[in-house]
């Protein structure tokens, strides 16, 4: 038996502090094997280090992404939804007939005299409808007054409130955005000289023809002057001024397309034939 805890003994040596645990000092110094072990090296905190920002920069990516994803699609989605309600409510209360009215004499055009010119809304009012068949047979925007991130990110094509209103000699200026928000000018580039673009009131339809567009600085405001880009000119003809950002994924620039009154009519002569069927289905008539 004696013989048996002198062997146990041998198998764990007292170390001088009574205690007969492996790894203390007669001071209650550790040996220098452990110290080393409870001390992380400078290799492990630079990859710590590193793996962290790695994390960062994907947590940083996938929000990225989201917010791309969330301008270029969701507000699309929620623009289009509102511009949709406000076309549809336009077309519902509109008092003239959806189809063209035949002429009481076909060899003669009907004069209609001059454009009837309203008065402008108050901001967030509704002036009409924009169709633009060069854009698609399913385009049609609401016109609405003012130009601020309110209107323009939400509402469609914003109405310049310096400017002239539909038919009147001048200028009537509208602004709208080129890839969010509705994307309402996402097209602009593709306008052809002698493309028509027809604007909607209460009291007709307004058609003008496409001249040609041009692209200057944010600080250009003379486009919107009553004869664009003339200072000082008195105007004999209605314009019709589009504005919107340049290029389609930045906003450097502005992108300007610029048209000229070629006729109008009133509301009881019918929407001109080549949108009489958008019209229709606008109204839910079609």
């Amino acid at each position: 038996m004696a013989q048996q805890q002198t062997q146990q003994a041998a198998a764990v040596p007292d170390d001088g502090t009574g205690t007969g645990a492996e790894g203390s000092g007669p001071a209650g110094h550790k040996p220098r094997s452990a110290r080393r072990k409870g001390r992380p090296s400078t290799g492990n905190i630079v990859r710590k280090i590193v793996q962290i920002v790695g994390e960062l920069l994907v947590t940083a990516g996938l929000i990225l992404l989201l917010f791309v994803a969330w301008e270029l699609w969701w507000t699309n989605v929620e623009a289009d939804a509102k511009q949709s309600q406000a076309v549809q409510g336009f077309a519902k209360s509109f008092a003239g007939p959806v189809a063209p009215v035949a002429p009481a004499n076909p060899a003669a055009p009907p004069d209609y005299g001059k454009p009837v010119v309203a008065e402008a809304p108050e901001h967030g009012g509704m002036i009409g409808i924009m169709y633009i068949p060069r854009f698609g047979t399913d385009y049609s925007r609401p016109i609405i007054e003012g130009t601020g991130s309110d209107i323009l990110d939400t509402l469609g094509l914003g109405h310049y409130g310096t400017t002239s209103m539909p038919g009147a000699p001048g200028n009537f200026a509208v602004a709208g955005h080129r890839q969010t928000h509705g994307a309402v000018l996402d097209n602009i580039h593709l306008l052809v000289p002698g493309d028509k673009i027809y604007v909607q009131t209460k009291d007709g339809y307004y058609t003008y023809v496409f001249r040609n567009n041009q692209i200057v600085l944010p600080s250009r405001t003379d486009v919107l002057l009553p004869v664009p880009t003339q200072p000082g000119a008195t105007p004999t003809e209605s314009y019709l001024t589009m504005t919107s950002c340049n290029p389609r994924f930045g906003a450097q620039e502005r992108i300007i397309a610029y048209s000229v009154l070629e006729s109008w009519q009133p509301a009881s002569a019918g929407p001109p034939q080549d949108i009489a069927k958008q019209v229709a289905q606008t109204a839910g008539k079609g």
